[in-house]
């Protein structure tokens, strides 16, 4: 992998993303929309992304979302290996194209009905008689509603009815057409299949789905590396995990070669037996050194970032970290010259920190905090008392999260393991009103991103980290690239 080039020469002290730009170069690309944005980490995911192994932020209906737009979600150690395998298994038999809605009956009373609705971006829940819809309920639908009053009473039951064989172009000229904003998808006998907006008509005409061998959308899960690790490994990769993921906050250490060691051989032996070879990813790491013991000991993917998750305390509590540019820069060489690839983990905050760990080498970027605050993450929407709507997120070393990994133990391992938590256990993660769901937020990102692409003329992402030219900038030269939403 040829080394990102400096206008100015490499600096010989550590960078951020904050620290650096792009320049500009020549280039013949005349759209966007002419480049390909398809990951160099193996998992040739079309979009990317990878959505972080986090308890507040990754579960089945994330995984879903983000794989119908190429992405991939990990869903987290602590979940137990059965409600893992049961996630992967729904996610495994969604749609491709249409989104799996909210479901209702018409006795559903509008308080059990109004909670439901903000898990899913679209806004409404489909009222279902006998499997055939009959009608929407959405949360203005029940404004002013005495709560106990059953939807069917407050639903709208003048339906957009499409075929589940129907074309993403094909419904959103319908829903054009008739001034709707959402389609209901059956099957030949009436049964639903999901629901199409007329933004999600138009994203599954732009975005390629990650979907695996068999044609279903993709979905990892994180294995961890204590524990029955060799078991939760096996009964993750018989459910169809499309990667497995190890990481610890430390992951430069003798567990974790021992555990890609012993995951590993569960993983080839189920590769001799299925013909399936699932890429295992290792981490967490910032160092050269560490990437080539990783991959030695059997990772095919290795995760970098130590300290620069909105949610980790490790660098204030303990000192230690990397910044983030020069940590995936370095282990990205590392990684390319034995062939592997590395995800960049953590620090992106705006869509110039993905590209710019693209650029670096990364493989894919993956998401964490950014994604909590979206009507897809685990939590439940919340509101503050001004109105605004939230989710709550925390750190995967927290207390909160310690604690709920070591309920099984004994007293006295549960007050011994919450003397030594690092990250914040609850924060507030305010729903962007302008990019309320993880798709919008995806739009975002690879907008910029393809931007990026043309402005250093490259048509891959293999290409962008070759012909990428980065400088070094002061804060103020960051400061002055920020927009201004009022005038000074």
């Amino acid at each position: 992998m040829a080394p990102v080039r400096f206008t100015t020469g490499k600096p010989d002290h550590d960078l951020t993303y904050d620290d650096v730009f792009m320049s500009p170069t020549r280039s013949s690309i005349r759209s966007r929309m002419d480049v390909d944005l398809t990951s160099t980490d193996g998992l040739a995911l079309p979009t990317p992304l990878v959505v972080a192994n986090m308890t507040a932020i990754s579960g089945r209906r994330m995984a879903e979302t983000v794989a119908r737009r190429g992405a991939i979600s990990i869903v987290p150690q602590d979940l137990s290996p059965a409600a893992t395998a049961e996630a992967i298994a729904r996610v495994k038999a969604a749609h491709v194209t249409f989104d799996t809605p909210i479901r209702v009956t018409p006795d559903t009373v509008v308080a059990d009905a109004l909670p439901l609705i903000p898990k899913r971006a679209h806004g409404v829940a489909v009222v279902l008689d006998a499997g055939a819809p009959v009608g929407l309920v959405a949360a203005s639908d029940a404004a002013g509603v005495d709560r106990f009053v059953p939807v069917h009473e407050v639903m709208t039951t003048d339906l957009t009815i499409v075929s589940d064989t129907s074309a993403p172009q094909e419904v959103f000229d319908l829903l054009t057409e008739q001034r709707r904003k959402i389609a209901i998808a059956v099957d030949a006998s009436g049964q639903l299949v999901g629901v199409l907006t007329l933004k999600g008509a138009m994203r599954s005409a732009l975005y390629a789905p990650a979907l695996d061998a068999d044609g279903r959308l993709k979905i990892g899960a994180a294995v961890g590396i204590s524990g029955e690790t060799e078991r939760r490994a096996t009964t993750l990769l018989e459910a169809g995990a499309d990667v497995l993921v190890m990481d610890t906050a430390h992951g430069h250490q003798d567990r974790m070669l021992e555990t890609l060691r012993s995951v590993r051989a569960v993983r080839d032996a189920h590769a001799d037996r299925t013909g399936v070879r699932v890429p295992l990813v290792g981490g967490n790491i910032v160092t050269a050194e560490g990437t080539v013991d990783l991959i030695e000991a059997g990772a095919d993917i290795v995760k970098v970032g130590v300290g620069p998750g909105a949610m980790c305390t490790t660098r204030m509590q303990t000192g230690v970290g990397r910044p983030q540019f020069s940590a995936v820069l370095d282990c990205a060489a590392a990684a390319a010259d034995l062939g592997k690839a590395i995800w960049a983990d953590g620090g992106v905050r705006h869509p110039r920190d993905v590209a710019l760990a693209l650029a670096a080498g990364a493989g894919a970027v993956m998401v964490g905090s950014w994604f909590a605050g979206t009507h897809e993450s685990t939590s439940p929407l919340m509101r503050d008392a001004d109105g605004r709507a939230y989710k709550e997120s925390f750190g995967m070393a927290s207390a909160r999260a310690v604690r709920a990994r070591t309920k099984e133990q004994a007293f006295f391992e549960r007050a011994r393991a919450s003397l030594f938590e690092e990250g914040i256990s609850s924060s507030r993660m305010y729903l962007d009103p302008a990019r309320p769901g993880v798709e919008d937020l995806m739009d975002f990102i690879t907008s910029g991103v393809r931007s990026s692409c043309t402005y250093a003329g490259a048509r891959t992402l293999p290409d962008f980290h070759a012909r990428a030219t980065v400088g070094v900038q002061s804060r103020s030269g960051y400061e002055e690239g920020r927009p201004l939403h009022v005038s000074w």
